[in-house]
């Protein structure tokens, strides 16, 4: 959630916002409205200071006085109760106006649309497909059931079976325990959360479409562990010298993927159900940036260790979700579709959940809120397919990455007979 003041007194705030695509006319509305809102407030605010005055004179009045005493204390609390009203309105619609702003972008990140992304580094040579592309490969080497998937649960669903699951058991715990010894506290969070959860982590109501609900139960299935993570501090407090606070997530995630009909059909790059290793920090805020380029560092190293080709680039405006004043997307080269393709990525939200989430940080200069950061460590299912074409030899067998090697017990798998 914004900072109306901010939108109000700080023109390169507003500039931000509307980088990410907000309309004049919306920013316009939001001030109005929270300018009726305030006014009303104060209304509000005398008639009940008001209101008890005349509560409290009625008790001192003469018996000859009482009976106009509480009638005129019975119109004060008519006119309060009308005016309270009127007041709650105004603050729904600040509310209802509000979260459909999104953060604004910092000003390093690139204007336009997800064409004008800005490329910060280029990894490794682009490599020559393999015989096979990760779809073909997966189902040859008996790694991969969509059919199977589909036919229990629906398209986009999968088994995944054989050595691929030791393979994404390893992935996990090798990511995990390099998160741990950065100093990260390693969570397995709740997948269904509340509907105000949804809300206070940014997700609603812009990607309400995109999740699973549980209509029965007021529930929603999460797309990413960093929605549970965030509300592990709702509403607290943190003294500056105790931040930050940084998570390692290990969820299952699931997503509609509502809008991508016929796009990435085969194998498990686009599926409803997938594993990922989330991290997430809070930070003061005068650190939150070093942090954001901490989480492009760890990603950067976990694909170098995987030995993949990657480029890493700093998202444009356009592209940016509404919580995010700046990303960064690892795009791994892929290259059955000779391409880079987003295999992880990481934000500073800034203040823009914190807000949401009531939770601040007490520093020498006062109390402000905190700021979130969170970055994909490992996705798992993306991070496999991407393994299947960079390791997949001219004879059909895989080459367990070396980092991996000794997690899973593997170092070379050869084909089925």
């Amino acid at each position: 959630m914004i900072d109306i003041k901010a939108l109000k007194d700080n023109p390169e705030y507003r500039a931000g916002a509307e980088k990410k695509g907000a309309s004049a006319d919306l920013l316009d509305e939001l001030v109005a409205s929270d300018d009726t809102r305030r006014s009303l407030q104060t209304e509000v605010e005398t008639l009940r200071a008001e209101a008890n005055a005349a509560a409290k004179d009625i008790g001192k009045a003469d018996p000859s006085e009482r009976e106009a005493k509480i009638a005129a204390a019975s119109e004060l609390k008519k006119t309060l109760g009308a005016k309270e009203a009127v007041y709650a309105e105004a603050q729904a619609k600040v509310d209802e106006l509000i979260l459909q702003v999104p953060n604004p972008a910092h000003e390093s990140v690139p204007v336009g649309d997800e064409d004008a992304y800005e490329v910060v580094e280029v990894v490794g040579e682009q490599i020559a497909a393999p015989p096979m592309d990760h779809a073909e490969y997966g189902h040859a080497m008996g790694w991969v059931d969509t059919e199977l998937g589909a036919t229990v649960s629906g398209s986009r669903f999968a088994y995944l079976k054989g050595e691929a699951v030791l393979l994404e058991l390893a992935l996990v715990q090798w990511v995990m325990a390099k998160l741990v010894g950065r100093g990260f506290n390693p969570v397995i969070p709740p997948v269904l959360v509340r509907e105000d959860m949804m809300v206070d982590a940014g997700f609603f109501p812009t990607d309400r479409n995109q999740v699973y609900d549980i209509t029965e139960d007021e529930l929603f299935l999460i797309g990413t562990s960093e929605v549970a993570l965030a509300g592990m501090h709702r509403g607290e407090r943190f003294e500056a010298d105790g931040l930050p606070l940084r998570y390692a997530g290990f969820s299952s995630c699931f997503r509609r993927e509502a809008g991508t009909y016929g796009k990435d059909t085969r194998g498990i790059f686009r599926v409803h159900q997938f594993d990922k290793v989330e991290m997430f920090i809070w930070s003061d805020p005068a650190k939150s940036w070093e942090e954001h380029e901490l989480l492009r560092e760890i990603e950067q190293e976990i694909l170098n260790e995987l030995g993949f080709s990657y480029r890493v680039i700093n998202v444009a405006s356009g592209d940016l979700g509404d919580p995010a004043a700046k990303k960064y997307d690892c795009e791994v080269w892929l290259p059955s579709e000779g391409t880079y393709r987003e295999l992880t990525s990481c934000s500073n939200y800034t203040d823009y959940s914190a807000r949401r989430l009531k939770t601040r940080v007490k520093g020498e200069d006062g109390t402000a809120l905190a700021h979130t950061l969170n970055g994909t460590a490992c996705a798992v299912g993306r991070t496999l397919l991407n393994l299947f074409e960079h390791y997949q030899q001219p004879d059909g067998s895989f080459v367990v990455p070396e980092v991996l090697q000794p997690i899973c017990g593997l170092t070379t798998i050869a084909p089925p007979k």
